[in-house]
């Protein structure tokens, strides 16, 4: 998983998992977001930590971490605080990340 940039914040999509670094949910949301990226071998979530992006945070209006923030089509989408468990994941993947999913 890469930290998030200022251009990719430009972009008009993506997966953003948001997190503070001592919080136990937000590790356990991460080990999750970590084994999704291990079965694709590919980097599918971007990190930010909310502790240093204050300003984000306000603008988005993030209540709280962790979270999955998801940007498409230049609009946030879907905030999803409650991870529940990788295949809760997964169903917000094959809406959003539908290319995860086609065989080569």
């Amino acid at each position: 998983m890469q930290e998030v940039s200022n251009e990719l914040l430009e972009q008009d999509r993506y997966l953003l998992y948001i997190y503070t670094p001592f919080c136990g949910t937000c590790a356990l949301a991460r080990s999750m977001l970590d084994k999704i990226e291990s079965v694709h071998g590919q980097d599918v979530f971007y990190a930010m930590n909310a502790s240093l992006n204050p300003d984000f945070m306000q603008e988005y209006k993030v209540e709280s971490v962790p979270c999955l923030l998801i940007k498409e089509g230049g609009e946030i989408q879907d905030k999803i605080y409650a991870f529940k468990s990788i295949g809760n994941i997964y169903s917000y993947l094959m809406e959003y990340k539908p290319e995860l999913f086609i065989k080569s």
